[in-house]
């Protein structure tokens, strides 16, 4: 029996709206017990405080619950839930719903796989740290295995949830006599996700080693296929592997490229060419260039001290994408620490063929 990869994109009114997709299980256009992630964008601001992501995900595990009759614990087990918070400019907020079915036969092609990983929870000093890169380069391989994808190069996307730190947190681990990997509250968002990326570039063998040392300062090792988003609702990583493989059926495929910069176009241009048909999600990561630069212009992003640089990359390469895809249900994630290389980021197309 081959297994069937299915996306629903829908859009939503708030972070506690899951009436669009409680509207699909209720005509029968989808069986909720086949759904192994969410992926979405609610409308907070992306930092610390933004607790649309925590209401959104339990709004979305309750519902799960309650439509396939099970504990919320057993939802939590089986699906992986990524909600990114910040829908600056254009970006509409939106659920990407993704189901594994059954089928009768697999397509003559390698078509959309999907593989769903869980790390441990994460002690607070672990985050950011050695720890926090193992243990996600083992679930990404685990997540691999899960999708049946058998070479990191049919891998085209790698969605992770991460932890971050509170000042809570950080007392813990205090407490207990262990030092974070940082007392900043906001820029443990920054590491967490950096060393979320360098363990799927160590999974994937896009790079040899990734030593502590490097998170957030070696900005030569990165993934280009990671995108990483920290959050104060969990502390685990929870991860979605994306990619092409044989023994799938369906009409969905997957690829995606590396945008140089934030006004790269032309990447998502590429991915658009080469997979032709139907666009039915869009994935992206988006950074303000550390160097202050763009092409050689200065940016101000990294100077405002009223809105994050984070607020500003989804705007601009959410405005970017949009041009290009004609379309504002983008999944575009800020703060591309070791995910792309620096000021860029990875941009992701499932298509319909």
């Amino acid at each position: 029996m081959a297994r069937r990869a299915r996306v629903l994109r829908l859009p939503t009114a708030g972070p506690q709206d899951t009436a669009s997709l409680a509207a699909a299980i209720d005509r029968g256009d989808v069986d909720p017990t086949t759904i192994v992630a969410i992926v979405g964008k609610t409308e907070g601001n992306g930092c610390v405080n933004d607790f649309t992501r925590g209401y959104a995900t339990l709004a979305l595990k309750l519902l799960l619950a309650e439509r396939c009759r099970v504990p919320l614990a057993d939802v939590e087990k089986r699906v992986a839930i990524v909600m990114s918070g910040g829908t600056e400019g254009g970006l509409s907020p939106h659920l990407l719903v993704f189901c594994r079915e059954a089928a009768p036969a697999a397509a003559s092609a390698p078509r959309l796989a999907i593989g769903v990983g869980l790390t441990r929870e994460f002690k607070p000093e672990e985050i950011g740290r050695a720890a926090q890169i193992e243990a996600t380069a083992e679930s990404v391989r685990a997540a691999m295995t899960d999708a049946g994808i058998m070479s990191a190069s049919d891998v085209h996307f790698v969605q992770i949830k991460c932890p971050l730190l509170t000042k809570e947190r950080i007392e813990e681990a205090a407490r207990c006599g262990a030092k974070t990997a940082t007392d900043d509250a906001y820029y443990s968002m920054a590491v967490s996700r950096g060393a979320s990326a360098l363990g799927v570039a160590l999974a994937l063998g896009e790079i040899k080693s990734a030593p502590e040392s490097a998170i957030c300062k070696d900005w030569s090792l990165y993934s280009s296929v990671a995108s990483t988003s920290a959050g104060v609702e969990l502390l685990r990583n929870e991860i979605v592997v994306l990619g092409n493989a044989s023994g799938w059926a369906g009409d969905l495929v997957i690829g995606h490229d590396v945008m140089k910069d934030a006004i790269d176009a032309a990447a998502a241009r590429r991915v658009l060419e080469a997979l032709g048909g139907e666009t039915v999600a869009v994935l992206a990561k988006a950074e303000a260039a550390p160097s202050g630069e763009i092409r050689g212009r200065r940016h101000t992003m990294l100077d405002d001290s009223d809105i994050h640089s984070t607020r500003h990359a989804r705007a601009l390469v959410g405005g970017v994408l949009a041009g290009v895809i004609g379309d504002t249900l983008l999944y575009v994630s800020g703060g591309a620490e070791h995910q792309g290389p620096a000021g860029g980021g990875p941009v992701a197309i499932i298509a319909k063929v």
